[in-house]
């Protein structure tokens, strides 16, 4: 059974509620990445990890979670779950 109504709102979430939140995510996920729809429990593709990352644009730590937690930065909507590679290409290189 599933806890949250997703999408949801991750500015009013606190850390275990993220967590929690991350985790149906990756089980309506079938543990796919929201981005690049391969194996979360498995790296990213080639295609994902051959594009550099600035980690100094990130918060310390950024790529400590493998799995992370997908949200619009303009409307604090959660997408999806992602691999944290595949959330730094989103911001770093989509804006997203």
């Amino acid at each position: 059974m599933n806890k949250y109504d997703l999408p949801t709102d991750y500015t009013k979430l606190n850390g275990k509620q993220r967590r929690e939140v991350r985790e149906q995510y990756v089980e309506e996920q079938g543990g796919k990445c929201f981005y690049c729809n391969h194996d979360l429990h498995k790296a990213p593709p080639l295609h994902i990890t051959n594009r550099p990352i600035n980690l100094r644009l990130f918060p310390p730590g950024m790529l400590k979670n493998p799995i992370q937690l997908q949200h619009c930065h303009r409307t604090g909507m959660t997408e999806g779950a992602v691999h944290g590679y595949c959330n730094c290409v989103m911001w770093q290189y989509e804006g997203r």
